[in-house]
């Protein structure tokens, strides 16, 4: 070994395992209002953060994206202080780097993969992602990248959530006509209507979206395919067609009580708050009924949102309510650690049985049953158990389902030649989001099922590699 190479030792001791944390709002601010929780890095922050990274020469981070971006890449950029070169690498893969930044599991994904996760000490991918996105705002104006010549090929993309965005991004730069067809008014999709305002503020999703419009995508609103138009009559004037509609037919848990008024789906209450503005109650033009005891049945990110924003609501009391442990909660820790903090009750190893009413037909009880963990289902997890004459109810004047989604039926339904698994989704190649039907591709959660953000962009991605190769 050459003398002045340092030795491993040397090397550990310079690893800089402290992680910056991000300012967020404090708790007892944030509860009552919802502007973003989270501020983001300052310029010194991002800096020092980026410092931290040591530039492996096999980085593992980038296996664990699944948009592929140039992870040391763009960090190496930030670690020197050039932002504008930082978020041009970052843009090659990613054209919503500041949905992505504040949204995507990055300590299930890159971050998990960092080669300091054994020391505990990995890096912030995901916050330096999001400095680099809102710094590009702040500058006033955001370079465009080239786009190929055009091709003459079209292509029609349904739904405008993070796998419709991504496929029209990455197809309009190689030189396809692209126009995206979305069913609401607003276009974002799921990251319009079904996350909060203080997770991710409307400006920032319309900030993104704006962006794929000035690539050259014509973006349609108020469009409902399989009623407006069919897929088959899209065919004869689009080359091809991506569907990624997402999932948003609630499930419920079929209880007494049910049909009861107060009780609502995630989807409608979150939608609701976010499509409707209610999260601008009293001055919004959507009227939106006040709550005091809310329960939310389930432990995901969907239940985080919802509880957090029935306390911005002004509800006094919030509870999660759910059948396994709080150690098995599927949320991410970030979700359910802000949630706490802002006061909401977890009542785990609890199964709602029946709500009750009163003669008006509004819910004003909840019966539930006390579990515990059994032996392991199939997925790993313990089972939970019901504990017998166990039950008690609770009083509550609304409650929340928020145990999982489907897709809408109404695609499948109307375009034949979709093979659907049983639970609604449709069929499609992993690697390329080709479906049973020639010239239709699709990808995120209405393949999935109800997943990431970040998993729907990388199902986009693929598929827009796979059309771009059938269009040549």
């Amino acid at each position: 070994m050459n003398s002045e190479e340092p030795g491993k030792e040397e090397r550990t001791s310079r690893l800089d395992l402290n992680r910056h944390e991000m300012p967020k709002q404090p708790p007892e601010v944030r509860r009552r209002n919802f502007s973003e929780v989270a501020l983001g890095y300052t310029t010194d922050l991002a800096v020092s953060e980026a410092k931290r990274c040591m530039q492996c020469k096999k980085p593992k981070c980038v296996s664990g994206c699944p948009v592929e971006i140039d992870i040391p890449g763009f960090i190496s950029y930030v670690k020197k202080g050039d932002f504008a070169g930082g978020i041009k690498k970052l843009k090659e893969k990613n054209c919503l780097p500041a949905v992505s930044g504040r949204v995507c599991p990055q300590e299930m994904q890159c971050e998990s993969q960092c080669i300091l996760k054994n020391k505990k000490g990995e890096i912030a991918i995901g916050r330096i992602e999001r400095f680099l996105a809102d710094w590009e705002a702040a500058q006033g104006e955001v370079e465009m990248p080239p786009r190929a010549k055009p091709t003459g090929k079209r292509v029609a993309v349904v739904g405008s959530g993070p796998a419709g965005i991504t496929v029209a991004g990455d197809l309009i730069l190689l030189g396809h006509e692209v126009t995206v067809f979305e069913a609401l008014h607003k276009a974002g999709g799921v990251l319009t209507y079904g996350i909060p305002e203080f997770r991710l503020p409307k400006s920032v999703v319309a900030r993104e979206v704006d962006y794929v419009r000035r690539l050259g995508v014509d973006v349609v609103t108020d469009f409902v395919v399989g009623k407006t138009r069919s897929i088959d009559e899209l065919l004869c004037t689009y080359d091809a067609i991506f569907v990624g509609t997402g999932a948003g037919l609630p499930w419920f848990m079929n209880i007494p009580g049910e049909n009861m008024n107060g009780v609502y789906s995630a989807n409608e209450y979150l939608t609701r708050m976010n499509l409707m503005s209610g999260y601008l109650s009293p001055f919004s033009a959507t009227p939106v009924k006040k709550h005091t005891r809310v329960a939310v049945v389930g432990g995901g990110n969907v239940a985080m949102d919802s509880a957090r924003t029935a306390l911005r609501m002004g509800a006094e009391e919030v509870y999660i309510v759910y059948r396994r442990s709080h150690a098995e909660l599927p949320a991410r820790l970030e979700e359910s650690e802000n949630a706490e903090e802002e006061g909401v009750i977890f009542k785990t190893l609890t199964l709602p049985v029946r709500y009750m009413g009163d003669e008006n037909g509004w819910v004003r009880e909840m019966e539930c049953l006390r579990m515990e963990l059994g032996e392991p289902d199939a997925s790993g997890r313990r089972a939970p158990v019901e504990i017998k004459d166990s039950n008690f109810r609770t009083p509550v004047d609304a409650v929340v389902c928020a145990i999982g989604n489907s897709p809408n039926p109404l695609i499948p339904s109307t375009t034949s030649g979709l093979q659907v698994t049983r639970r609604g989704t449709l069929v499609a190649d992993a690697e390329t989001g080709k479906t049973t039907r020639d010239r239709i591709w699709a990808g995120g959660d209405i393949v999935t099922g109800a997943a990431t953000v970040i998993l729907a962009m990388g199902a986009g991605r693929k598929a827009a590699r796979s059309i771009h190769a059938f269009l040549s």
